[in-house]
């Protein structure tokens, strides 16, 4: 399995927003950038959609599975899977210190966006056989 940098952690914890683009049903073109606030649990990066789980971007990033994502201009190839309840309190927790006094953050804390909690991972790069 492949696991962030710290320096990937660091970026992706420093910015505000991380733009996910999951693959459409074609399985290699990009969909259309969707911002989200990505955050840091550990050596994990989550995101939620605020429209739960009937979000089109949701859908299809656990459909597909894969894709990327965008930080502060910087692109990396990713896989999404759906996270469950998997560090619930501590994604609730990492909201509130990352954008403290929002008012978004009871409604990223709210039973529908948790239910579409999604983990990033960065995806292996192909491999080549000669």
């Amino acid at each position: 399995m492949n696991e962030w940098s710290a320096d990937q952690l660091t970026k992706i914890a420093s910015e505000n927003y991380l733009y996910v683009s999951p693959f459409r049903e074609d399985g290699t073109t990009y969909g259309k950038p969707t911002q989200t606030w990505a955050l840091v649990v550990g050596d994990n990066v989550y995101v939620r959609a605020a429209n739960g789980p009937q979000s089109r971007w949701y859908q299809a990033a656990v459909t597909q599975g894969a894709g990327r994502v965008r930080v502060a201009g910087q692109f990396w190839e990713v896989m999404f899977e759906a996270a469950g309840n998997v560090d619930e309190a501590a994604i609730d927790l990492a909201y509130e210190s990352k954008y403290p006094g929002s008012s978004a953050v009871p409604i990223m804390q709210g039973k529908g966006p948790k239910a579409a909690s999604v983990r990033i991972t960065p995806r292996p790069a192909p491999s080549h056989v000669e």
